[in-house]
C-alpha cells in the first residue's frame, strides 16, 4: 500500500474510533448510577432487554442511536432520545423492537423521543414488520409538553399508528415492564397482545397522587394499576410475567407461533464475500473532502464478488449505475463517481458533480430497476448538480428534475448510504431523507448540508461585506478572517454526521464494514411488503 492509502486509513479509522467511543457513552443512557438503581429494582436496562429477546444481538442493527445527541443540554440531555430501537430476529422472524430507557428521565418523552418512536413505526408499516414495544416510561416530559403533545407528528400520532398497523395486519406485542402512564397507557392496549411484569409494571391514566388530588381517593399504585389488577380484574392485559426475563420469554413463544408472511419476491441467492477486502475501505476513501477517487474501489469492497454489471458504462460517467448482489440480494446501485472523467467529446467532468448526461442515465436505470423489481442502493458522495451557462443552456434543471421524479416515484425499496459529501440538490437526487429511503445511514466521514462549511462561510462573508459596504463600513483583513472562521465553525458543526443523526435525518452512523449488513437487513425487511403500485414517472419535461 502507498503512503496516501496509509494516511487515509489512519484518518478514517480515527473517525471510526471517535464514533465508537461516542456510541459507548450513549449506550450508558442516564449513567452508571441510574443503571445501578434500575438493576436494584430487579429490572433489566433497555439494551439488556432487547439483547436478551433477540436471537443474536450481534446481527441486529440499531436505529437512530445518536438521536438527541447534543440536544436538550439545559434539561440534562436525552441520550439516544431515551428509547432504544433495533431491527433483529426473534425465533428466526425479523422484527423491530422499541424499548424505553428508564435510566433517562424515567423514560419520559422528549420531542426527539416522539420522532424516534414514529420512525420505528414508519419502518414497521413500510416493511410490514412485527413490532415489539418494551414499555417503561413516565410519559410526556412536562417541561417540553408543547413540543411533544399536540401536533400531527407528536405523541398522539403513536396511537393513531397503533390503530393503522392493526388494520394492516401488522403484529404488535407490548410488554409493560415499568411505568405506563396517562396517554401512554393506550399504546400497549392498542397492541394485539399485552404483557405486564408483576410488581414492577403498572398501567393507569392517572397515578395515585393525581387520583388523590382529582377525586380524593387514596389508593396505592399497585392496587390501582398493577399486574394482578389488570390481569385478573380489569382484563386490560393478557399475560402476567414474574420478571423481565419471563416477559421476554413469553414474547418469544408468542412470535414462534405467528404464520408466514406474503413476500415481495426480491431475488436472493447464496451470499458471496466481496472480491476486495472491506478492511481496505478506510484507505480507499480520501481524507480530504474534495479529493478525487474511483467509487468502483468502494463498490467492489461492498458487493458480492464478480456480480457487478455496469449499465451505460461509457455514458454519464459521473454517476455509476449497475446491477450487483449484496449479501446475496440483487440490487441496483446508483453511485456518485468521484474521479475526474473524460467524455468522448474530449470534455472533462468533475467527480462528485451530477451532469445532464449522468442524470439522464440514472433516470433510465431507476426505471429499469422498478420494471425488474430490483431494490435500489444509492451511494452518496455528491457536491450537487453542475452549474454555469453551458449546463443551464443544456437543460441541467430539466434533466435533474427527471432524476428527482424517478427517485420520488420509485416503488421498489430504496436504501441510501452517505459516504462523503451530501450537498444541496445532490442530496435530493441521490435519495436523501425527503425521498423515503427505507433506511438511510452515514459513514463517520459523511457531511449533510446545502453546501460545505468552507463554501458557506465564503458566501455568507461576501453577503456580510456587501451589507456593510452599503452602509459605508468596511471590514479589516483581520475582521474578515475572524468572521470567516466564526461562520465556518458554526456551519461545520451543522454539517457533521452527528448533527444529522441526532435529529434523525439519518438512521445512524455506522462502521463502513457494516454497510453490507445494514443493506441486507433492510432488503430482508422490505421483502415482507409486496409491491402494490406500478411505477409511473408522471408528467416530466423531455
Amino acid at each position: 500500500m502507498d503512503l496516501d492509502f496509509n494516511k487515509n486509513e489512519d484518518h478514517n479509522k480515527m473517525l471510526l474510533s471517535a464514533m465508537k467511543q461516542k456510541l459507548a457513552e450513549v449506550h450508558k443512557g442516564g449513567g452508571e448510577k441510574r443503571i445501578a438503581k434500575h438493576h436494584s429494582k430487579g429490572k433489566m436496562t433497555a439494551h439488556e432487554r432487547i439483547n436478551y429477546l433477540l436471537d443474536d444481538a450481534e446481527k441486529a442493527i440499531e436505529i437512530a442511536a445518536f438521536a438527541g445527541d447534543g440536544m436538550y443540554e439545559e434539561h440534562g440531555g436525552c441520550p439516544s432520545g431515551g428509547v432504544v430501537v433495533k431491527i433483529g430476529h426473534v425465533q428466526g422472524r425479523q422484527v423491530i423492537v422499541v424499548a424505553n430507557d428508564a435510566t433517562v428521565k424515567a423514560g419520559a418523552w422528549f420531542p426527539i423521543t416522539g420522532k424516534k418512536n414514529l420512525r420505528a413505526q414508519e419502518i414497521a408499516m413500510e416493511n410490514r414488520l412485527p413490532i415489539i414495544y418494551l414499555v417503561d416510561s413516565a410519559g410526556v416530559y412536562l417541561p417540553m409538553q408543547d413540543e411533544i403533545f399536540p401536533d400531527k407528528e407528536h405523541f398522539g400520532r403513536i396511537f393513531r399508528n397503533n390503530a393503522v398497523m392493526s388494520s394492516m395486519g401488522i403484529t404488535q406485542i407490548a410488554a409493560v415492564m415499568g411505568s405506563c402512564v396517562a396517554g401512554g397507557a393506550y399504546l400497549p392496549i392498542m397492541s394485539d397482545e399485552a404483557l405486564i411484569v408483576d410488581k414492577t409494571g403498572s398501567i393507569f391514566l392517572a397515578g395515585s397522587y393525581l387520583v388523590k388530588a382529582a377525586i380524593g381517593e387514596s389508593i396505592d399504585n399497585e392496587t390501582l394499576g398493577g399486574a394482578t389488577t389488570h390481569c385478573e380484574i380489569s382484563g386490560v392485559t393478557d399475560y402476567k410475567a414474574k420478571d423481565d426475563k419471563d416477559a421476554l420469554d413469553k414474547i418469544k413463544r408468542l412470535l414462534d407461533k405467528i404464520g408466514d408472511y406474503d413476500k415481495a419476491g426480491f431475488s436472493k441467492v447464496k451470499a458471496v464475500k466481496p472480491g476486495k477486502d472491506p478492511e481496505e475501505l478506510f484507505g480507499v476513501l480520501p481524507r480530504e473532502r474534495n479529493a478525487q477517487y474511483d467509487m468502483m474501489e468502494i463498490i467492489e469492497r461492498m458487493i458480492d464478488a464478480d456480480t457487478f454489471e455496469e449499465y451505460k458504462a461509457g455514458y454519464g460517467q459521473t454517476i455509476i449505475t449497475g446491477y450487483a448482489r449484496i449479501d446475496g440480494w440483487a440490487v441496483g446501485i446508483v453511485a456518485n463517481q468521484r474521479k475526474i472523467v473524460k467524455t468522448k467529446k474530449g470534455e472533462m467532468q468533475f467527480g462528485g458533480v451530477i451532469y445532464s448526461d449522468s442524470a439522464d442515465k440514472a433516470t433510465r436505470f431507476i426505471a429499469n430497476c422498478n420494471q425488474k423489481k430490483v431494490p435500489l442502493v444509492f451511494l452518496q458522495d455528491v457536491t450537487g448538480f453542475m452549474v454555469g451557462s453551458k449546463s443551464e443552456h443544456g437543460g441541467i434543471i430539466k434533466d435533474g428534475a427527471k432524476m428527482v421524479s424517478a427517485v420520488s416515484n420509485s416503488v421498489v425499496p430504496k436504501f441510501t448510504v452517505v459516504i462523503g459529501n451530501s450537498y444541496g440538490a445532490g442530496n435530493y437526487a441521490m435519495c436523501g431523507k425527503a425521498y423515503d429511503p427505507r433506511l438511510i445511514f452515514a459513514w463517520p466521514s459523511a457531511e449533510l448540508a446545502v453546501m460545505s462549511g468552507n463554501s458557506a462561510a465564503k458566501v455568507l462573508m461576501q453577503i456580510e461585506k456587501a451589507s456593510l459596504e452599503k452602509s459605508g463600513n468596511k471590514l479589516t483583513e483581520e475582521e474578515e478572517k475572524e468572521l470567516f472562521a466564526k461562520t465556518k465553525n458554526r456551519y461545520d458543526e451543522q454539517v457533521s454526521p452527528y448533527y444529522a443523526a441526532s435529529r434523525i435525518w439519518t438512521d445512524g452512523i455506522i462502521d463502513p464494514r457494516d454497510t453490507r449488513k445494514w443493506i441486507s437487513m433492510g432488503i430482508e425487511a422490505a421483502n415482507h411488503a409486496p409491491i402494490t403500485k406500478d411505477f409511473n414517472l408522471g408528467v416530466i419535461q423531455t
